[in-house]
């Protein structure tokens, strides 16, 4: 299934980046998995089941295609802030403020904060992450479900219906590696089910293990410190931004993603270990790569990236700015935020402030 349209940009993306670049980024999918495991009861996986597979995928590059790895490069080197995920920010008269690029996973590789973020985080009075929800997953799963018409649908339309019978069946194999059956998702929107089948199953495992990702611990350490929590958006506003965005895109990321199989291991080896080493702008550019032979063109990507990435940053940015003009600040967002010429460094950097790369 391919929808087609004329793309006014110079190059197409694939639905994968932009499914990968939400999951990474754009949404906290760690709460998603949580409402989950909140609605469904999914049975904890024995410790020695949550195993993580998949390979680097730029080491797959430096030895068969290092040609192709050096344009990746040379794109990723083109992205305004590609480089960093911890910053300091400041401005005259004001004291210093820091921000840190996060990925909402539960991976323990990141989850540990990079030298220098922990006494940042110690001597800060204002803790920002993009939204205190993360600390009440019961809670939010009860805003979410008050709006179904978000997640759900809500007439008679169900995904295997949208789906065709070889497609339901890669579903439904993708789903119960997680401990989910398809009954259980028959009505909900196919970007809630995308973010749950391009979750590798041994991050799904972990959550329901308890685990968490980085910013919710950010949060329980502020709350327990006594240091002020703010959050930059609630889950209905991250959530009507994805409901705003056309069915068919969601659909055909859902079925690439399920196209894709287990190189979405591959997939999110590969963020974490770029990740891992402040090479944020190479992300996208290796996550093309990894799709290429799977990718659909449309042109709603120009939406999506519109409405759930710029978007998004100019509210972070604007809503961050007025904490970060009385400074001892310490910020939290996932770091595909970060970096493009309207990503958050740049934006906040337009009001005033100089931001430096620390890590």
């Amino acid at each position: 299934m391919t929808i087609a349209a004329t793309d006014p940009r110079p190059e197409n993306t694939s639905f994968l980046s932009s499914c990968i670049f939400w999951i990474a980024a754009s949404l906290p999918m760690a709460l998603l998995a949580l409402l989950f495991i909140v609605l469904f009861t999914l049975s904890p996986a024995r410790a020695e089941d949550i195993r993580c597979a998949g390979a680097d995928i730029i080491a797959e590059l430096t030895s068969k295609d290092p040609t192709r790895l050096t344009s990746i490069r040379a794109e990723a080197g083109a992205v305004p802030n590609g480089k960093g995920i911890f910053w300091r920010v400041e401005k005259e008269g004001v004291p210093v403020s820091y921000l840190l690029g996060t990925m909402h996973l539960t991976d323990p590789r990141v989850l540990e904060m990079p030298a220098g973020a922990r006494a940042a985080f110690d001597e800060a009075k204002t803790v920002i992450v993009e939204s205190t929800e993360v600390l009440d997953e019961k809670k939010a799963a009860a805003a979410l479900l008050s709006k179904p018409d978000l997640t759900m649908f809500t007439d008679q339309t169900t995904i295997s219906g949208l789906l065709g019978k070889d497609e339901s069946a890669k579903l439904e194999a993708g789903l119960k590696s997680r401990g989910i059956s398809l009954a259980m998702v028959e009505k909900m929107k196919p970007w809630i089910i995308a973010s749950f089948v391009s979750l590798p199953a041994c991050e799904m495992a972990r959550k329901a293990n308890g685990g968490a990702f980085l910013d919710k611990k950010i949060a329980e350490d502020a709350v327990a410190s006594g240091k002020d929590l703010q959050g930059l958006e609630t889950a209905l506003e991250q959530l009507q931004a994805m409901a705003d965005i056309p069915v068919k895109f969601h659909l055909q990321s859902l079925i690439e993603t399920l196209e894709l199989g287990s190189r979405m291991d591959d997939v999110t080896a590969t963020m974490i270990e770029l990740y891992l080493k402040g090479e944020i702008g190479m992300i996208i550019p290796t996550l093309k790569y990894a799709a290429e032979d799977k990718l659909g063109e449309t042109s709603d990507y120009a939406e999506f990236e519109q409405r759930i990435v710029i978007d998004r940053n100019h509210v972070m940015a604007d809503r961050s700015a007025p904490m970060f003009a009385k400074g001892h600040v310490f910020m939290a967002v996932g770091a595909l935020h970060l970096p493009g010429k309207e990503g958050v460094i740049e934006l906040l950097r337009a009001k005033g402030y100089k931001l430096t790369a620390i890590r």
